[in-house]
Order: structure tokens, then sequence, then C-alpha cells
């Protein structure tokens, strides 16, 4: 099992959650981006810088994921990818994208794709609150004992 992380869009405090997991468990924890990143150095961190372009660390990620993998992604099209290849994707606010709900998460972000390109205001996601980031690192801890 592996963890993967799409890094680009990952806020740094949930980067340093999946550090210390990675250390932790030993488990191999690869972080993809289209820009470097720091990390700190660890046989169990792994960076890849891929080249820019759209969805270009998305498409990587699904290219090396393997069934029982778990990916950290805000995108909602690339968890439903990882899903198709068996792996299960947790978003930035502690939400486990699973074959149960991906679909249901697929629509209401068309939904509110569709509102935003006919003109309508429908805001952002709010800012990651403490709340989240436990969140986040509840969802971790437990994928991590039960894959253990």
């Amino acid at each position: 099992m592996n963890i993967w992380v799409d890094a680009d869009a990952c806020p740094v405090v949930l980067k340093d959650i999946l550090c210390k997991a990675a250390e932790r468990t030993q488990v191999q924890t690869m972080f993809i981006a289209n820009q470097f990143i720091r990390l700190p150095p660890s046989r169990y961190i792994k960076f890849t810088q891929v080249g820019r372009g759209f969805d270009v660390a998305d498409a990587e990620i699904v290219k090396r994921v393997n069934a029982g993998d778990l990916v950290i992604t805000g995108d909602i099209p690339l968890a439903a990818e990882v899903i198709e290849k068996g792996a299960t994707a947790l978003n930035h606010r502690g939400e486990l994208y699973t074959e149960q709900n991906i679909k249901e998460s697929l629509n209401m972000r068309d939904f509110m794709d569709t509102l935003r390109s006919s003109g309508i205001q429908t805001g952002g996601p709010s800012a990651l609150n403490q709340g989240d980031r436990q969140a986040f690192a509840n969802q971790l801890d437990k994928f991590l004992q039960q894959s253990g």
C-alpha cells in the first residue's frame, strides 16, 4: 500500500501530517506536483515533479496508483479515476471518496460548475479550519490502521 499525494493544491499543514504519518507507519508516500515542493528527507517520502500542463500530475498518479493505495486529492474527477482502479481517495477535509459516494460527488461538482458557467456566483470553498485538519488526520490514521 502506498499513499499518493496530488501535491500542487495540497495545503502545507496536510503535507506535514502526511510526512509524519509516513515516518510513523513506514508507508511509502509519493508527492506528485508540477512545481517543486520542499519535503523532509526520508526513505518513506518521495517527490516526483511532472511537466506543466492541465492534469499532468493527475495523469501520473492514475498511471502509478494500484488497488489498495490511498490518494490524497481535492480533485473529484481524479478521485473517480483512482477509485476505478481499486484505490481510495481522501480529500483535504477528511472525506473519503469511495465507490458508494463518488458518483454523487461528481454530480454535485458538475452541477456547481454548470451554475458558475451560467454566471451564478456560488462562492468558493471555505478556508481549511482546525476541524478539517483533525478530520483529515483522523481519516488518514483510520485508513492506515485498517490497511496495516
